[in-house]
């Protein structure tokens, strides 16, 4: 009798372990497809050529891009606003009512001193070949991003101060040794590629800068 309730009690908890192995695989299965639908690889992003790479390195020649573009005054109290803003916008916050596809990368300014940080949506090819949508927000403008070549720094993890400066720091180290010089007072561009959940190692972040 005990060895039959032994048994029995063996199997209750085999089938419960078994249970739980099925959640958690079906928990695991739903969560990649999740990220995967919904991560860089399912919009368009912007074009560039690849002149010269290095490990994390590159040097870029990026065509002209159209931008959305907003800024945060320095020292706002009342929260990061300017994706909301921006996201309006591709949802129909213009004078079309058009829907504008998502893009990637969001381009930042990094914190600095500056009194405005913007940040940039990038209009898809198609939309801007056939004639960009003006915002109804007057906080929102479109302008054009002039190409040119750029010194880029590929990263993971967070988009921060800290990982920004550290990148930065790493990416001219590297244009010094390649003889990469800036583009007079041209500003540091940070990029981000990932939606807010992407978990930090498998995050693309990276940080440009115009050169000569």
């Amino acid at each position: 009798m005990d060895q039959m309730i032994k048994e029995r009690m063996e199997h209750k908890m085999t089938g419960k372990k078994m249970i739980y192995l099925g959640v958690t695989v079906v928990m695991v299965v739903l969560f990649y497809f999740g990220w995967k639908f919904t991560a860089r690889t399912a919009y368009e992003s912007a074009e560039y050529t690849v002149v010269d790479s290095e490990g994390p390195f590159e040097t870029r020649q990026y065509a002209d891009l159209m931008l959305a573009t907003t800024e945060l005054p320095q020292g706002s109290k009342g929260g990061d606003s300017r994706f909301m803003r921006l996201f309006r916008y591709i949802e129909g916050a213009n004078d079309q009512e058009q829907k504008v596809a998502m893009t990637t990368p969001v381009f930042m300014d990094p914190e600095t001193g500056k009194s405005q940080r913007q940040m940039g949506f990038v209009i898809p090819k198609d939309v801007s070949e056939q004639g960009v949508p003006e915002p109804t927000n007057e906080q929102v403008q479109i302008r054009k991003r002039a190409g040119g070549l750029f010194a880029v720094i590929r990263f993971d993890g967070r988009l921060n101060q800290e990982s920004i400066t550290k990148a930065e720091e790493k990416l001219e180290q590297w244009m010094n040794q390649k003889k990469l010089t800036r583009v007079g007072d041209a500003a540091t561009e940070c990029a981000g590629y990932d939606p807010p959940w992407t978990p930090g190692p498998f995050r693309r972040n990276e940080v440009l800068v115009r050169i000569k």
